[in-house]
């Protein structure tokens, strides 16, 4: 899931400085404001969702950088958050929550097989992306990670071709849409024989 960041330890700290900066820079506000980045949840049961992961992550020892909180005075607002300090088996790193929240996690292995295992050991996994200077080491760890879409080095949410099927995977998602392979759910075969 994108909400889920493995980054190698040798930059680790860089990134989560960078990531930082960036996620405090967001403007929370009117959705329909040019300037505003992220809208409020869309109901009271949304909000409180996300807001229980934020603090069931925060009780078991996850650290937030910044936010997990409510932005504003009202409305179903709540800040960007990246979350570190995370154990594999938190319920924000196992399920997907649907909301401005990020794990960044390090690779203190410096090992891709250790953290494809861990981005596989979860029930869910839409698409995944994958960024190195090493595009065969890039196209491995896209082979091996189970994923329904696997991105190489761009901007996932800029990349959906009408001709390569997307979605569903393990318990991501509903079907499969796009393409010639997602044309099949709307007919059937009728095998018919002759003599």
């Amino acid at each position: 899931a994108g909400s889920r960041i493995f980054v190698q330890s040798g930059i680790y700290d860089e990134f989560l400085a960078k990531f930082t900066e960036k996620s405090r820079a967001l403007k929370v506000g009117n959705p329909f404001a040019t300037d505003s980045y992220q809208g409020p949840q869309m109901s009271q049961i949304q909000y409180d969702r996300i807001m229980d992961y934020i603090k069931s992550g925060k009780e078991q020892g996850a650290t937030g950088h910044p936010g997990g909180e409510h932005h504003g005075t009202e409305g179903f607002f709540i800040q960007p958050t990246i979350f570190t300090d995370t154990t594999p088996y938190m319920r924000m790193v196992q399920e997907e929550i649907f909301g401005p929240c990020a794990v960044a996690s390090s690779d203190i292995h410096d090992n891709f097989l250790h953290v494809i295992r861990q981005a596989n050991d979860t029930m869910y996994c839409l698409a995944s992306a994958v960024f190195s200077k090493d595009i065969n080491r890039a196209l491995t760890i896209a082979h091996r990670l189970q994923a329904g879409t696997a991105w190489i080095r761009f901007k996932a949410s800029l990349f959906l071709h009408a001709n390569i099927p997307f979605g569903r995977f393990k318990q991501s998602g509903i079907g499969r849409e796009l393409g010639e392979y997602a044309l099949k759910k709307y007919g059937f075969s009728s095998p018919f024989a002759a003599a």
